[in-house]
């Protein structure tokens, strides 16, 4: 009981923000060993291979099953649910992301958390807030509507689901035992991701390299940023969580020029000064 409360009272000591940055660094670092899993393995066997190197990873740390008989219908409903979307979202995204620009999916990504944000913003403050960073992402993220018609059916479906992932993420991270929830989430999105991604992952499964590169992506993509994101949403408004959204693609670009090399332009720094501005002006009220 006193481990409990000692380690509860340090995660209130840390900032909510805090949490949601950390998530955003990770959040790009699954992509650069999506490059490699890209070239030999379908994109469907590479979305089964993130949640299922995740869905590993939260059995042996978390031993969610543990929450079956103390779970309530609603709260069993909003977890299958939310493992629905996890398995969904992320199938849609890589299949977006085969036949059109990041930058393109990244940019219709963002309209879904551009509407929740929307629907928070009832202060002139806020407003001002959400419009600079909209700003600033249209320059960074580059949206250019050229690419298959498929691909764009994909994103538009991803930013829908993603949606429904930040307000199931909502309900989830209310209360204790969150990270346990979306453990056992992430168990239900394993089922549900099955039947079209274990047959396509073949390849990873017989290679050690793509394994560990499939492993790399899980824990990179659907662990950490996860998780810190139900630290985040446990402390912050639905709607501005849904604005700091806005600072992923700022994100990508600080990671690729720290780990690329990738020299900003003049229209990205000011792309990056217009977001960074958007969400340090947004007023924060209470978490809901």
């Amino acid at each position: 009981m006193v481990v409990t409360s000692l380690a509860r009272s340090s995660r209130l000591r840390v900032p909510p923000h805090a949490y949601f940055m950390v998530s955003a660094l990770f959040h790009y670092l699954g992509p650069a060993f999506a490059v490699l899993l890209f070239q030999q393995v379908d994109v469907l066997g590479v979305a089964w291979l993130r949640i299922a190197a995740a869905a590993v990873v939260f059995a042996v740390w978390r031993r969610p099953w543990r929450l079956i008989h103390q779970l309530t219908r609603t709260e069993w409903a909003n977890l299958i649910a939310l493992g629905v979307v996890l398995a969904a979202m992320n199938a849609c995204f890589y299949v977006a992301i085969a036949r059109l620009p990041l930058g393109t999916v990244g940019g219709i990504e963002f309209l879904g958390p551009v509407a929740l944000a929307a629907i928070g913003a009832r202060t002139p403050r806020n407003l001002v807030a959400l419009a600079l960073a909209v700003c600033g992402v249209y320059l960074l993220t580059d949206v250019r509507f050229a690419g298959e018609p498929i691909g764009f059916a994909f994103a538009f479906a991803n930013c829908a689901l993603f949606v429904a992932y930040v307000i199931l993420g909502h309900r989830v991270a209310q209360g204790e035992a969150r990270v346990d929830r979306l453990g056992l989430s992430m168990l239900i999105a394993l089922v549900a991701i099955t039947p079209i991604g274990l047959s396509r992952a073949t390849p990873a499964l017989i290679n050690p390299v793509l394994l560990g590169a499939g492993i790399g992506v899980g824990v990179c993509s659907s662990v950490i940023p996860y998780v810190f994101d139900q630290l985040a949403m446990a402390r912050l408004p639905r709607a501005t969580f849904a604005l700091l959204l806005s600072l992923l693609p700022a994100s990508a670009a600080f990671i690729g020029l720290m780990v690329l090399a990738q020299i900003p332009a003049p229209s990205e720094i000011l792309a990056i000064g217009l977001i960074v501005g958007g969400v340090a002006l947004h007023q924060t009220g209470k978490a809901g």
